[in-house]
């Protein structure tokens, strides 16, 4: 049992060497290695605001992409009923014109058929007339061939003359 009962100088001198290794160790490792563990504790940290800063940036530059994204789409949606306007407005004149011009060309083409008619319709008179003039003159000769039907149509044009 000697070997696990430990005796009082082994106690001391294992006491005074931990005691010495433990004065060492403050004076020349535990400084450094205290500062070393505050160094990384601090670029942790600063690594950490930093990747918070950077979250906060994307955060705000996502915000801005999408604002920037609903002002394209309204100027799109704007442009586009803009350019619907003005395509019916033209949409609208061009058939406007192409009404007035339809009336205009049917006024004229009336006027004219009128003109023409009218003129058609005094070309068959005349041509009527002519004919007219025509049949009564070859009825006459025919008739009044004869010496005897002469006479006989003077004198009665001649009383008819003379009774008015």
């Amino acid at each position: 049992m000697d070997l696990v009962t430990p005796q009082l100088g082994l106690i001391f001198w294992m006491v005074v060497t931990f005691v010495t290794v433990l004065v060492i160790l403050r004076k020349f490792a535990w400084k450094p290695i205290l500062k070393a563990l505050s160094d990384r504790e601090e670029s942790i940290s600063e690594a950490l605001n930093t990747a918070k800063k950077a979250k906060e940036e994307m955060a705000s530059l996502k915000a801005d992409n999408e604002r920037l994204l609903n002002e394209a789409r309204s100027e799109r949606d704007k442009m586009l009923k803009e350019a619907r306007e003005a395509k019916d407005i033209i949409v609208g004149e061009a058939k406007s014109k192409a009404q007035a011009e339809a009336n205009k060309i049917m006024t004229s083409a009336r006027e004219t058929i009128n003109t023409e008619k009218l003129a058609a319709i005094t070309e068959l008179k005349n041509q009527v007339a002519t004919m007219s003039i025509d049949i009564a003159e070859k009825i006459l000769r025919h008739e009044l061939s004869k010496d005897e039907k002469q006479k006989s149509l003077v004198d009665s044009l001649l009383k008819d003359v003379s009774l008015n």
